[in-house]
Order: structure tokens, then C-alpha cells, then sequence
């Protein structure tokens, strides 16, 4: 399996010892942060993020001792580079990206990002969050990611993951290898396989257990499956639904960036607001209809955000039901704005107070008396 990963995305030494996306993260960076460490480079503690870049890029290097540096996206919804410029020096460890980012938009300036980056002495780490729209089509090591983490339980067989558990692999090129967490799988001369312990480097172990065992080897299955042949179909089917639902909703929401996407887009809810319905609202009331409502209100750079992504597994039918059930609410905010702004109407329970429940969660179920 860790083999399959390497091709996938072109970097030879994997690990499947951490436990999902946001752990990768953290993985792949302590790899970094050791990389520099037995350099004696000290003088690098930045990591550079761009304004479109899921929370928990930030949140990894913040936690883990470097100082988040924030740069701004061009009109395009890419990587500003003079902005990235402006920023790098000698005290940059790395640059956190996803590509596709989080708007859905190939970063086409990849190779001079990644040329930068590493003139200045850094390195790039690749959010592999958003890897099922470029399978068999490029690869993060490529495009010049020294290290990645994959959601092996979103990508490989679970289209946004299904609630969990998750899994991951992390990939890196020859100069991280030896700080990969210990042990290590390899395999022997008699053609057997073998943990290896003997890693003096090594950033030590970051799980009690060697990953989550059955989600890789769902995932392991997915990949057997599928092929090289069947990942890149994956990818081609992503994008083709994206870009077909984006087509089927653009004449009644504002659609972010107009170039072509990739696997996901954004919509801005701007007009709705306006004659009174935010976002939310739109997400509440997509429920009635028995659908899951998208991610709303990221990225954080486009106003009233919802962020669409059908995957590959969904079918025209259901692509035009959604795009149907849209356009049907947005005619609600004109004909029946209370309609959309008191739901969820059909759900086992009505619009809940999020604030309390994210300040005071109730995660424990008390019988009546």
C-alpha cells in the first residue's frame, strides 16, 4: 500500500501511522521542523499560509512552535505572488498549500511557488485534502512538495469521509526519510516484511497503534480496485460534476471565480442576503429537502461561502435534483422568505441554538424521569 501511495503522488517514503488528516499534518511538519533542526538551521520558525487555506494549516504550525504568516490570494483566487515574495526569507521553514485550493482553482503558478520557496531554503508541504482531483493527472511531488498527508478515508473509497473514523499516510522525499515516524515497515531480504526501530532520527512514534488498520485496508482495497487507470476516471468524473453544477447554478447565485474548476466551487449567497436570507439559512433549509447542505461560510475570503463539491460519485439525476432544490429555495426567499428563514421544518427536531451547542455541547444522553 505504501507503495501505491508513492506513485499517486510522487514521493518515494510513505507512513500510515497517523490517525487522519489534521495528525498528518501535524506529522509532515515535525518532519520539517526535524529536517531543519539537525541542520542546525534554527533561524527558520515561519510557515507560510494563504488566505484560502483550511483551518487547520494555521493551527498545525502554530501548535507545533512556528509563527503563521498569512498571505493574501490574487484576483484569480490563487497564490499572490508578490505577496509570497514579500514574505520569504531566511527564516522560512515552509509553505502549506492545497492544490486544487479550497475554491476549487488549480494554483497554475505551481512551479514558480514551489521555485521560491525552495530558493529561499524552505520547503512545501502539500494538504492532500483535495488529491481525488488530480489523481493520475499530476502529482505533489511534480510539482515540487518535498512532504503531504492523505485522508485515505476521504480520497481512497469515502467522498468527504462519511463522519470517520479517518486514516492517513504521509509522504516525503529523500530528505525527510529519515525523521518519518518510527517504526517503520520495510521489508526484508527473504522477501517478508519487518518494523523497523533503528531510526535515530526519527521524530518517535505519533500513534499507539500502526494507523487505523481498517481503514487502511479499505482503502488499500479502493486502490486495487480502481488502478491507476480507474484514480484518474475518479478524478475526470470529479471534475466533470463540479464544473456541470456549477454551469446549472450560476444564473442565480454569484459564483466566485468563473475560470474552469476543478473537483469543487464556491457560490457566494451575496443576493440572497440581501433580500434577506444569509447563508445559513440556505444550508437550514436544504435540509427539508433531504439533502446535506455544503460547507457554508469558507473560505473565508468570499462573503455568504458555500462551498460545492458533488465528488465523483454522484450521477446527472442527482446533480440536477440539487441544482433543482437551489433554484426552488432561492424563489422561496422571494415567495416565502419566512419559509426559509424559520427552517428546518421536516428534520426530528427544529433549528437548534449552535451557539450554546458549540459552547455547552450536550454529548450525553440522560433518560427522562
Amino acid at each position: 500500500m505504501q507503495e501505491a501511495i508513492a506513485a499517486v503522488v510522487g514521493l518515494p517514503h510513505v507512513t500510515l501511522q497517523p490517525a487522519a488528516g489534521a495528525h498528518g499534518e501535524m506529522t509532515g511538519l515535525l518532519l520539517i521542523k526535524a529536517y531543519f533542526e539537525a541542520k542546525a538551521d534554527h533561524k527558520r520558525k515561519k510557515v507560510i499560509v494563504p488566505d484560502t487555506a483550511h483551518g487547520t494549516n494555521p493551527a498545525t504550525a502554530a501548535l507545533l512552535g512556528f509563527e503563521v504568516v498569512e498571505i493574501k490570494s490574487n484576483s484569480k483566487g490563487l497564490v499572490d505572488i508578490d505577496s509570497l515574495k514579500a514574505v520569504l526569507g531566511d527564516d522560512t521553514a515552509a509553505i502549506m498549500l492545497t492544490n486544487p485550493n479550497t475554491l476549487g482553482l488549480f494554483e497554475e503558478e505551481i512551479m514558480e511557488v514551489q521555485k521560491l520557496v525552495h530558493d529561499a531554503g524552505g520547503l512545501l508541504y502539500y494538504d492532500g485534502a483535495n488529491l481525488n482531483a488530480i489523481m493520475g493527472i499530476v502529482r505533489p511531488g511534480d510539482m515540487g512538495f518535498d512532504v503531504c498527508h492523505l485522508n485515505l478515508h476521504k480520497t481512497f473509497s469515502t467522498p468527504h469521509g462519511g463522519g470517520g473514523p479517518g486514516g492517513c499516510a504521509v509522504a516525503c522525499r529523500d530528505i525527510l526519510q529519515p525523521f518519518l515516524p518510527k517504526p517503520t515497515v520495510e521489508k526484508t531480504k527473504e522477501g517478508g516484511f519487518t518494523l523497523n526501530w533503528d531510526r535515530p532520527q526519527s521524530i518517535g512514534k505519533v500513534k499507539g497503534f500502526y494507523g487505523n488498520f481498517g481503514i487502511l485496508v479499505r482503502a488499500y482495497s479502493y486502490l486495487l480496485a480502481h488502478g491507476g487507470d480507474g484514480l484518474f476516471q475518479v478524478s475526470k468524473d470529479a471534475i466533470l460534476n463540479a464544473n456541470y453544477l456549477k454551469k446549472k447554478l450560476s444564473n442565480n447565485f454569484v459564483v466566485a471565480h468563473h475560470q474552469p474548476c476543478m473537483h469543487e466551487f464556491v457560490l457566494s449567497g451575496v443576493k440572497q442576503k440581501e433580500r434577506g436570507v444569509p447563508t445559513l439559512n440556505i444550508a437550514k433549509r436544504l435540509l427539508d429537502y433531504g439533502v446535506h447542505a455544503p460547507t457554508v461560510y469558507f473560505p473565508l475570503v468570499v462573503p455568504e461561502a458555500m462551498m460545492i463539491e458533488p465528488t465523483e460519485t454522484e450521477c446527472k439525476e442527482t446533480l440536477d435534483r440539487f441544482a433543482e432544490i437551489m433554484v426552488t429555495i432561492d424563489k422561496e426567499i422571494d415567495e416565502n422568505k419566512e419559509l426559509v428563514l424559520s427552517a428546518p421544518h421536516n428534520t426530528p427536531v427544529g433549528r437548534l441554538d449552535e451557539a450554546t451547542a458549540a459552547r455547552k455541547p450536550n454529548l450525553r444522553w440522560k433518560p427522562e424521569n
